[in-house]
Formats: C-alpha cells, structure tokens, sequence
C-alpha cells in the first residue's frame, strides 16, 4: 500500500520535481506522504469517500479552504478525486500528554473558539452537519448489518444515547472540527494550527470541547476551567450538557473503531482502540451520572 501511495504522490501533476517522499505516521483513515519539491514540502492525504463512516472529500476540501483563509489550517496547494495536498508545517505534532499540558490547555481552547467562530465567513458553499446522535444511531444500524462481534453490545449502548441526548438540551451550532484527537494539534513554536477537517460539520461547541478533554484526559479541574475560558462563564452553566457530550463523543469514537475493525485495510490495532475507548466511556459515564 505504502509503495503504490508513493507512486501516485510522485506523478501527480502538482509537483515539477518531486524527491523525498516518506509516510508519516499517525493517520488512522487516511495514508498520509510528506513529499519534497524543490525547496517546498507538502503533506499527501490520500483517501476515497468513506461511506461508512459519513466522510465525504468535497466536504473536507471545503472546510480546509475555509480553514486555510481564516488561517487557521495549512493552504490547499492541490486537490483531485482522492488526493488532498496541503502546505507542509514545520511543527510538533500534539500527543495526549502534550494536550493535556496545564499551559497548552488555554492555548487549544482559544484555538477551538476562534476556528468555531471565524471559519463560517470563509465558506463559499454549503457543508454538512455533524450531529453525534445520530452519527452513533447510523453506526449502530450498520454495525448490525454487518455482523459486528460487538452486537450485543449495541442496544444499552444506543438506550444510554437517549438518555445523554435528553440531558444535552438545546445546543447553539458552530462549525466544528468533531475529530479533537491530539494528533490534529500542530505547535509551530509560535502558534497553533487544527489539522484534518474529514468529519468537520456544524455541531454544537461542546463536542470538540469534550472531544479535546475525553480523548486526552483532562483532569476534572481542566475541564472546568475549559469551559470557563471558552463560554466566559461559571462551568456549572454548562455542566451537565457538556458530561453528557463527553460521553456521546466517546460513544462516537468506540463505534467509529467498531466499525474500522470490519472497514479498515490500514495497519492499526482497531480492536485495542475500541477497548481502550469502551473504557474511556464507562468512566464518563460515571461521572454522568454523579454529575
């Protein structure tokens, strides 16, 4: 796979003199190339349309342009069916740890409220919304018609989705980036940027906030603070909504993974990276509950 992805980078029409091209690691949908041409490096990703998992490229082309223009996202240098080339970033990539950092905290939280509220200016065309309820619900229906191993499972599971969809209430929309794993997090020593839009959508702020805090394991008080910083606000204000939310997004990622173990050709432990996210979920469940 890995030597056919270097062939098509090689010969798409966008480079004159393409050299060095090498895999980077970290992608669990798409097969990602850094590739060097002339003085410049670009970033490769290279992924058809995803039906199981609701993931549509015009929808990401859209939304990275967008992103580039309220610069919060590395430029669009060339895009065809499949294939998405972007500016390469010289930058650290985020990892849980690093996320989780009481210093980076407030700068990711700035970031996520300023891409929630400036990328709509930037749009010159219609894009999707991501409403987690029903993403989970969708997952279900398909988890069952392809004969999950994790089935049985799935009833409580979408019993539990009624119940944190009544608690969450009323949401404001923004467009949301709805895929906040830390690896999306870039760090160029000056600034942040907020890296692949496949599931970005309009969604409720309190999805990629709890996104950021469940998939990286913010400790109670950084959520509070979280979401004092970003609602200018007492936490309790949006408590209980946001418990609720953190629960649905860890739902979301535990049948994201349930449905890659049957989907997936890429070399990743899918069936660990749903355990490890069905026990993520339970623990937030319990703090639901206690909330």
């Amino acid at each position: 796979m890995t030597e056919d992805a270097i062939a098509l980078a090689r010969g798409l029409p966008c480079f004159e003199a393409p050299g060095e091209i090498v895999p980077l690691s970290g992608g669990i949908t798409n097969v990602n190339l850094a590739v060097t041409d002339g003085d410049r490096r670009y970033v490769v990703r290279l992924g058809a349309d995803i039906p199981e998992h609701g993931v549509l490229r015009w929808n990401e082309l859209a939304l990275s342009r967008a992103a580039e223009a309220a610069g919060i996202s590395p430029g669009v240098h060339y895009h065809a069916p499949g294939v998405l080339v972007l500016d390469f970033i010289e930058a650290r990539t985020f990892t849980e740890e690093m996320a989780r950092d009481p210093a980076q905290v407030p700068r990711i939280v700035a970031l996520l409220r300023r891409s929630h509220h400036a990328l709509g200016a930037h749009l010159t065309q219609p894009v999707l919304t991501f409403w987690p309820f029903q993403v989970n619900r969708t997952y279900a229906t398909r988890l069952r018609a392809d004969g999950s191993a994790h089935a049985a499972a799935l009833p409580e599971l979408m019993a539990t989705l009624e119940t944190l969809e009544t608690a969450t209430g009323p949401v404001t929309l923004v467009i949301g980036h709805n895929d906040l794993l830390a690896a999306n997090i870039l760090d160029d020593g000056a600034r942040l940027w907020l890296i692949d839009w496949e599931y970005g959508g309009f969604n409720t702020p309190l999805f990629d906030l709890a996104g950021l805090a469940g998939n990286n394991g913010f400790s109670e008080a950084q959520e509070r603070g979280m979401l004092e910083q970003y609602f200018e606000a007492p936490a309790a204000t949006h408590w209980r909504a946001y418990q609720a939310m953190k629960c649905v997004s860890l739902m979301r990622e535990a049948l994201w993974s349930m449905t890659s173990e049957i989907h997936s050709d890429l070399d990743f432990d899918y069936a660990a990276y749903t355990a490890e996210n069905l026990s993520r979920l339970r623990a937030a469940l319990q703090e639901f509950q206690n909330a």
